[in-house]
């Protein structure tokens, strides 16, 4: 169930009603994440366009990009220039151009580019397109116009490089989130315990989608877009191949039977070729013939919804068996994933440029891990107590 938890867009679930209104948006966050209006409008191809050609060409003079588009910006409107300083988004100051030399300092392409933002592929051309989203935001605010998404994304305030620096540190919780959770459970349970290997295959999953959710979001590239998307696909699909493991008891020892009469080793090696196999389809589909974000987004909702209902039904099966309060956390974790999921169906512009519905989904994801981790270990602690109870009756 929390391997659903990364998917790096709105595209999970946890129930039949909530499916059916996630799979309708699906299709319409897709489609705006193709075509956003800050990027196809006039003014932000106008404001890139003068960028490159004043500072990406051969043997420009290195000008500060922002500077020079600042000043750019005051002499296109010298016929009704500004009574008083007017400053953008990113605080850059529309100058004029007698104050242009006094501001030539460290965003100099190449020379002086940063090491950390070179480090991080901002090359002169994205450095334009950046510096241009908050030029036409700051001028949009001004209007009173809303603010807008660019390239399907919302325009972010950067931090020593990192293009959306809250999704990247709350990110960096759910791996802690991972790491942390797997540790205690190795501390708490025996290493011979059945379920161990998967216990391990699901913290390795998870805590590498989280690495690549990272990547992503510290610089949205083709090839980070790639990693993130293809590791949430992984992550979704290990955590119901492990619920079904879990549920269903698969990883019985050999000559166990289900329904007393299906080999147990025969349907774990069954559903674990099915899960490869339906991975492979997955990937080979978007990497060989079409990169579809709505079928990926809906792949994610389908297989999240139905681990969901799954981990709903073993765990109130638990507390009626049980009456243990630990017994009703898979289902906590269910209902709280779905309300924070329903911040990606009101996305907002980004609060203060940093805070926006996906990075606070981000953040929601943090303790139901830490929920789920503490749930495995009282699973198995308890599985184990009740398999002592059986050997000392026999």
């Amino acid at each position: 169930m929390i391997g659903s938890f990364r998917e790096g867009r709105p595209r999970r679930s946890g129930g039949l009603p909530l499916l059916a209104v996630l799979l309708a948006a699906v299709a319409l966050f897709a489609g705006a994440a193709q075509a956003s209006v800050g990027d196809k409008s006039h003014e932000f191809r106008e404001c890139v366009e003068v960028c490159k050609q004043e500072n990406c060409g051969p043997g420009r003079e290195a000008t500060p990009i922002r500077k020079k588009l600042s000043t750019l910006a005051y002499r296109r409107n010298q016929s009704s220039p500004p009574s008083h300083p007017r400053t953008n988004a990113q605080n850059y100051t529309y100058l004029p151009p007698q104050t242009k030399a006094k501001t030539q300092a460290d965003t100099r392409f190449p020379s002086l580019t940063a090491l950390h933002r070179r480090l991080l592929l901002w090359d002169c051309p994205s450095e334009c397109d950046y510096t241009c989203q908050h030029i036409i935001t700051a001028r949009r605010v001004a209007r009173g116009d809303p603010v807008v998404q660019f390239h399907g994304k919302w325009p972010f305030y950067r931090l020593l490089g990192l293009q959306e620096p809250l999704s990247v540190l709350f990110s960096a919780g759910n791996l802690w989130a991972h790491l942390s959770g797997f540790s205690a459970l190795r501390a708490r349970v025996p290493a011979a315990y059945p379920l161990m290997p998967w216990y391990r295959g699901f913290a390795l999953v998870g805590s590498a989608s989280w690495v690549f959710s990272m990547v992503f979001h510290s610089r949205d590239l083709w090839a980070t877009e790639q990693l993130d998307y293809l590791a949430a696909g992984a992550s979704v699909l290990y955590a119901l191949y492990f619920a079904t493991v879990r549920v269903f008891r698969l990883d019985r020892a050999r000559g166990a039977t289900l329904g007393g009469s299906l080999d147990v080793n025969t349907a774990r090696r069954a559903w674990t070729a099915a899960c490869v196999a339906l991975y492979v389809a997955h990937v080979s589909y978007l990497e060989l013939w079409s990169w579809d974000y709505t079928y990926n987004m809906a792949a994610n909702v389908a297989v999240g919804g139905v681990q969901n209902v799954l981990w709903t039904w073993f765990s109130y099966r638990r507390w009626r068996a049980t009456r243990q309060f630990w017994a009703v956390w898979p289902g906590v974790a269910v209902a709280w994933i779905m309300a924070a999921m329903s911040l990606e169906l009101f996305d907002f512009p980004p609060l203060w440029g940093s805070l926006d519905a996906h990075s606070l989904w981000h953040l929601g994801t943090v303790f139901p891990t830490m929920l789920w981790y503490n749930f495995l270990i009282k699973d198995a602690q308890d599985d184990i107590a009740n398999s002592e109870k059986l050997k000392f009756k026999a």
